[in-house]
């Protein structure tokens, strides 16, 4: 029988700090955060300078709960898993100076984890049978991606977007709209008893291309509401969030169907906060019964940023052997 392999998971690339223990890469033995969107709710958006100062405060603290909720010891760790990139950089270098901390004095193997992998290994939490090769539609305010993964740390962008992302285009909106931040979740509860249809946006397609463009969507978002204001008149809001949400969510199904026609693999995953938007859910649903493919999709609590996402995507990256040095630096701006 196999010995059980321990993670102990570190994120902190936004403004949640979070640490989570795994036990094989696919079971969830711990998984704390400690948010700061209430904090940074006042401000309209993250602002980077308190978020690190925040998790300064909230690290090892968290670290200490994970270990605690999942009844071990840092010596019954194997590895410590942390996020080194994509994300602001001082919040990245806070739970990297934790991590290497940790596994200095506990003399554990460092495991530098990328951000996106994460967020793509939460499927593997949720679904136990779960493994590569699958197509991904990753989208997050930062990013817009369909990725093939061909293993567990074997991926290649197909496409992604060339402007905005999707969930940068909503959470802009949300906040000229007045529903503020985070303005993902609260434009999904806007848009619940919206109409679909009420108002039209532009499409940009790029020909021949899985990529995607958003700040077309997001300009015509704009202009309508210019010229309501000019004309003295204020939207419905429920219509216009639905109807803003359900054609960033047609965007993105469509090039999922492309490549999964492109491709031949009809097994799709979702990952990223915005893979969490009830309108993206439900399309993506109604279209692969239609397109005849398997989608799987995180828990609604690992769409979000958290430990146990981090500590899953390490376990892969532990077993094939990777390691990291001690001088492990955050890449703000590290590819898939």
């Amino acid at each position: 029988m196999e010995k059980d392999i321990y993670i102990l998971g570190i994120e902190s690339s936004c403004d949640e700090t979070a640490c989570a223990v795994v036990r094989n890469g696919r079971e969830i033995l711990s998984n704390i955060i400690a948010s700061q969107a209430d904090f940074h709710e006042r401000f309209g958006g993250v602002v980077p300078e308190i978020a690190s100062r925040m998790h300064v405060d909230a690290v090892y603290p968290t670290v200490r709960d994970a270990l605690d909720k999942a009844g071990l010891s840092i010596d019954e760790i194997d590895a410590v898993a942390v996020t080194y990139g994509p994300g602001l950089v001082g919040a990245l270098l806070v739970g990297l100076s934790c991590a290497k901390g940790i596994a200095y004095s506990s003399n554990k193997p460092l495991v530098g984890v990328n951000h996106m992998h994460g967020h793509i290994a939460a499927n593997y939490l949720c679904h136990k049978d779960l493994e590569p090769p699958f197509l991904c539609l990753s989208v997050s305010g930062g990013h817009s991606e369909i990725v093939y993964v061909k293993d567990y740390s074997d991926m290649e962008i197909l496409g992604s977007t060339r402007d905005d992302a999707a969930g940068e285009a909503i959470d802009k909106i949300a906040r000229v709209i007045g529903l503020g931040y985070p303005g993902g979740p609260k434009m999904d509860k806007a848009g619940q008893s919206g109409d679909i249809n009420a108002y039209k946006f532009s499409h940009t397609h790029m020909k021949d291309s899985l990529d995607f463009s958003f700040s077309g969507i997001k300009t015509s978002a704009l202009n309508q509401l210019n010229e309501l204001k000019m004309r003295g008149e204020v939207p419905v809001l429920s219509d216009f969030a639905a109807s803003y949400q359900h054609h960033i969510a047609s965007e993105l199904v469509r090039n999922v169907v492309l490549a999964v026609k492109m491709t031949g693999i009809r097994k799709v995953c979702l990952a990223g906060g915005v893979s969490a938007n009830s309108f993206l859910r439900k399309m993506v649903d109604e279209t692969s019964q239609k397109e005849k493919f398997d989608v799987y999709y995180p828990d609604l609590k690992l769409c979000t940023d958290n430990g146990a996402m981090i500590a899953s995507a390490g376990y892969f990256e532990y077993i094939r052997g990777v390691r990291h040095g001690i001088d492990l630096n955050a890449v703000p701006s590290l590819s898939l």
